[in-house]
């Protein structure tokens, strides 16, 4: 056997093993039989094996370089391709389970995933390549809720800000935990990038775990309040969420994993 078709299988063998690792610790972290928060320790392991992870572990390789356009890697050639605008963002699933989820979302460059929650959820993500803006809140608690005082104009409900930020590859991961860490979230893609998600539970409708999406509006949108005690004279760190329908122009595709498998 040549050198170079041994190291060929050397570098494949380690890609294979390092996402087969991530899902087997992934594995023991989440399990239907433990219906606690997994340990801050736990997580924080299963966050630093995250951090070991690359494209290339996954199949893919850094489009922000090589396509400023940000057409990606999924069926979209040099003889076919449309205005960046008009691109979806890509849903490559690694794995899916009752305890958890693996997957990837590839964004061309401006694409948006709108304002939208994680009820009950811990979310791992990792931004592989690119630059991606997150914003994300929390619910202030105990809830403080405000009803339109116009007939059929829906509530807002009180949130504060966690996080809003520019993360660029290559960088640490995140997490974001049912009641903090920036539970609910809005991505924008300022290069084509990716990100790496790890989310357990899943949703599931049935199980109340069912993503909404919501509009943020100003503090200062609706007024003083009982809650002025809450904000502080801080009112750039809050916002008024309400629930809205998923937005029409979420454009959003199925794309196929090109990583090595993983054993289940």
């Amino acid at each position: 056997m040549c050198v170079l078709t041994i190291r060929r299988l050397f570098t494949m063998n380690a890609k294979s093993s390092s996402i087969q690792a991530l899902y087997d610790l992934s594995k023991k972290t989440f399990t239907p039989s433990v219906t606690l928060q997994p340990s801050p320790q736990a997580i924080h392991k299963l966050s630093s094996l995250l951090d070991t992870i690359g494209p290339e572990d996954v199949g893919l390789k850094d489009e922000s370089q090589e396509d400023e356009r940000g057409h990606g890697l999924f069926g979209i050639n040099v003889f076919n391709r449309v205005d960046r605008w008009a691109q979806p963002i890509t849903y490559v699933d690694i794995h899916e389970g009752q305890s958890f989820t693996m997957c990837i979302f590839c964004f061309p460059t401006s694409a948006v995933i709108p304002l939208h929650d994680h009820p009950g959820m811990t979310v791992l993500s990792k931004v592989l390549y690119g630059s991606l803006h997150v914003k994300g809140y929390d619910w202030v608690e105990p809830p403080c809720i405000r009803k339109s005082e116009q007939t059929g104009q829906p509530a807002v409900r009180l949130a504060k800000l966690s996080v809003d930020r520019v993360v660029t590859a290559p960088c640490g991961p995140s997490v974001l935990y049912p009641k903090s860490g920036g539970n609910l979230h809005c991505f924008t893609a300022v290069t084509p990038c990716a990100v790496l998600d790890i989310l357990a539970p899943p949703y599931d409708e049935a199980a109340g775990r069912r993503c909404t999406y919501y509009h943020d509006y100003p503090y200062s949108s609706f007024g003083a309040g009982d809650e002025d005690a809450i904000v502080h004279g801080k009112e750039d760190e809050y916002a008024w969420l309400t629930a809205t329908d998923t937005p029409d122009n979420l454009y959003m595709r199925s794309g196929r994993y090109m990583g090595p498998a993983i054993q289940t």
